[in-house]
C-alpha cells in the first residue's frame, strides 16, 4: 500500500486530505484494503454504493450491458436511456428528465432552467437566485455560487451573480431577500455538508408557497437526500410538497459517475441548442439507473431504511445521552448526523484504524451514511467501535 500512495501523492493534484488506505474491493457492506483488511462501511462513498458492495443483479446488468454498447450520442435513442428516464420520472413526481454525469452538473442545468424559464415569461432582467447558508451544491462555478460556504467561494471569484443567501429554516431571511428579479429558490431537502440539517415541515411548504405566489422555479437538491436515503425515493416526499425542479446523483447510479435533472412540464424549457451533455445518459450510465431502481422495488430498500433508520437514530440518541461531547443529533433516515465538541478528524481516524468508515460534514459532526441494505448487526458494530473511538 504505501508504494501505492506515494506514487499518488507524486501525481494527483492535492485536492483531497486522503486517508493512507488503498481500498482494493468491497462485498455487501465491507471493504477490503490492499493488505485484505476488512472496514465496515458508514461512508458508502459520500452517500453513493446505496446498494452496497457486489449485488449480482446490478453488476450482471452492467456486465450485459458492456457487451452491447457503452456509449452512443445523445442524438440517438437507446432503451436503457428511455427506461431509466420513465422510471427516474416515476419515482420522483417529475415529467421530463436529463441525464449528466454528476450532482454538480444536474445544479448546472437546473439553474439554466430556471434562468430559461424566466426568459422565456418575458423577464429578461429575473435573474437572481435565493440560496442557503450552509449549503452544498457542488464544485463547479454555477454549483459554488450557489454553496453557502464562503471558503468554497472566496478564492473562485467573481462568480455568479445574482446570488443571496438566506438562513435555512428561517423564512423571514427568505423574504427579505425575494424581489422582482428573483427566478429561482434553490435548497437541499436536508443539508449534508452543511451539518445534515433537516428541513422543518413547515418552512419547507413556506418557500412552495413563496415560489408559487411569485412565478419562482423551487429546485430540491436531493443529490445526497436522494434515492431512499431518508426513508423515502426523495426526501420531499416527506413533506406535503412537490418541487418545480429535482437535481440527483450518487445513489441512482451506485457507483457508476450518473446524475439528472428533472423538472414538471411546465419548466420544460430547455431546447435544442440550450443544453447537453457528450456523455451524460449514455446506455452503460442508464443500464446502472435502470438496474438500481429494479432493486430498490424487488428488495424492498425503501422498508430496510425505515426500519434500520429507525434503529440508528435510537442507538445515536442513547450516545448522545451517554457522552457529554456529543452536543446535538440530527438526520432522517440513514443520513444522519452527531454533532460533536470539536474537530471529529480525530475520532474518525480512530475508528478507521479499529475498521469503521465514517465522514465528517463541516469540522464538527459525524456523518453516517451506511449503504441502505444495512443490517442491525452492522450497527451494533459501527456503534462499539464508535464509542471506543469516542
Amino acid at each position: 500500500m504505501d508504494n501505492i500512495i506515494e506514487k499518488g501523492e507524486r501525481y494527483f493534484l492535492h485536492t483531497y486530505g486522503r486517508f493512507p488506505i488503498v481500498f482494493e474491493r468491497g462485498k455487501g457492506v465491507n471493504l477490503y484494503d490492499k493488505c485484505g483488511k476488512e472496514y465496515l462501511d458508514f461512508f458508502s462513498g459520500i452517500g453513493v454504493n446505496a446498494l452496497g458492495y457486489g449485488n449480482e443483479k446490478y453488476t450482471k446488468a452492467l456486465h450485459e450491458q458492456i457487451d452491447k454498447l457503452t456509449h452512443i450520442s445523445n442524438y440517438f435513442y437507446t432503451e436503457p436511456a428511455v427506461n431509466a428516464a420513465e422510471k427516474l420520472a416515476e419515482a420522483s413526481g417529475m415529467d421530463r428528465v436529463f441525464f449528466t454525469n454528476s450532482g454538480a452538473e444536474a445544479v448546472e442545468g437546473a439553474l439554466k432552467l430556471a434562468r430559461k424559464y424566466a426568459y422565456e415569461k418575458g423577464k429578461k432582467d429575473c435573474t437572481d437566485i435565493i440560496a442557503f447558508k450552509h449549503s452544498f451544491h457542488g464544485r463547479s462555478i454555477g454549483a459554488v455560487s450557489v454553496t453557502g460556504t464562503e471558503s468554497y467561494r472566496e478564492p473562485f471569484g467573481p462568480l455568479l451573480p445574482g446570488v443571496k443567501f438566506a438562513e435555512y429554516n428561517n423564512i423571514h431571511s427568505v423574504y427579505e431577500l425575494v424581489n422582482d428579479k428573483t427566478c429561482a429558490v434553490i435548497l437541499e431537502t436536508i443539508q449534508g455538508e452543511g451539518g445534515i440539517n433537516v428541513a422543518d415541515s413547515r418552512f419547507f411548504s413556506d418557500i412552495r408557497k413563496l415560489c408559487d405566489d411569485n412565478d419562482i422555479v423551487m429546485i430540491a437538491d436531493e443529490v445526497q437526500c436522494g434515492m431512499g436515503r431518508s426513508g423515502k425515493m426523495f426526501a420531499y416526499q416527506n413533506y406535503d410538497v412537490v418541487p418545480d425542479v429535482v437535481t440527483m446523483a450518487k445513489g441512482i447510479g451506485n457507483g457508476v459517475p450518473a446524475g439528472a435533472f428533472a423538472c414538471k412540464e411546465k419548466y420544460a424549457v430547455l431546447r435544442p441548442g440550450d443544453h447537453g451533455s457528450t456523455y451524460g445518459g449514455n446506455p452503460f450510465v442508464t443500464a446502472a439507473i435502470d438496474a438500481v431502481l429494479d432493486i430498490f422495488k424487488e428488495e424492498k430498500i425503501l422498508d430496510n431504511v425505515k426500519e434500520k433508520g429507525e434503529y440508528l437514530y435510537s442507538k445515536l440518541e442513547e450516545l448522545m445521552e451517554k457522552y457529554d461531547c456529543i452536543k446535538e443529533h440530527r438526520g432522517m433516515g440513514l443520513m444522519q448526523g452527531l454533532v460533536y465538541d470539536g474537530d471529529v478528524k480525530a475520532v474518525i481516524g480512530r475508528a478507521l484504524d479499529k475498521g469503521t468508515v465514517l465522514i465528517s460534514a463541516g469540522s464538527n459532526v459525524i456523518r453516517f451514511l451506511p449503504p441502505l441494505i444495512i443490517t442491525k448487526r452492522d450497527i451494533d458494530k459501527m456503534i462499539s467501535i464508535l464509542e471506543e473511538a469516542l
